[in-house]
């Protein structure tokens, strides 16, 4: 049986401080924690990584080319309801992969100049992709917004998305943030658009939110 090569160093590093930033917060964990967890000397981590920035940055630039694909795929076709229940189910997925980018998102960029500007660009990539699905959902008759509306409800859109889970660590800070939160910022997301929509489309995104409910 053919062994499966050794991961090098390097992705190990990088595997192990995501892992370390999503569960402590990436202010609490240094690169002597990470070279410790790994079992590696302090030496052997700065031959890959002279700081912590270097690490972090290359978390981003993984980070960022897969939010850009998720960002770009509901772009390529006209979208219905269901389309962007399933679309943002995948976006959420993505900000819980890479959940401390959001959690501590404040503090990165004010620390960080490289990620202020990228993360900025993602910020207005999340926009217009909010905008072409309403407008695509207005194009279909299966919902009603104005330009000034629509322009509104995209914001908002990202606003809650990029925020949801800083705000569910604000409403239990000393609690496990699970993974099954991220399918109420699904529905806090969709609930933005119920207002908007009309006939078949209403009553999809209520069947669909039911599971979401929460007293």
């Amino acid at each position: 049986m053919d062994r499966k090569p050794k991961r090098r160093t390097r992705e190990r590093i990088i595997e192990t401080s995501l892992r370390l930033f999503n569960d402590f917060g990436e202010p609490n964990v240094t690169t002597t924690v990470i070279a410790d967890e790994m079992n590696i000397s302090p030496g052997n981590l700065y031959y890959h990584f002279h700081n912590k920035d270097e690490i972090l940055e290359s978390i981003f630039a993984v980070f960022e080319r897969e939010i850009e694909d998720t960002l770009a795929a509901p772009t390529r076709r006209p979208a219905d309801v269901e389309d962007i229940w399933l679309f943002l189910h995948l976006l959420f997925e993505q900000i819980w992969k890479y959940r401390f980018f959001y959690r501590d998102l404040n503090d990165l960029l004010t620390r960080n100049r490289l990620l202020e500007i990228h993360f900025r660009q993602i910020l207005a990539h999340k926009v217009r992709t909010a905008t072409t699905l309403c407008e695509s959902l207005v194009l279909a008759g299966a919902m009603r917004a104005s330009s000034d509306e629509l322009r509104a409800l995209a914001t908002n859109m990202t606003v809650i998305a990029t925020y949801w889970l800083s705000y569910e660590y604000a409403c239990d800070p000393r609690g496990r943030l699970e993974s099954g939160r991220i399918g109420r910022g699904v529905y806090q997301v969709m609930a933005m658009l119920s207002p908007f929509l009309v006939g078949e489309s209403k009553g999809l995104l209520d069947r669909l939110s039911k599971e979401y409910l929460v007293a």
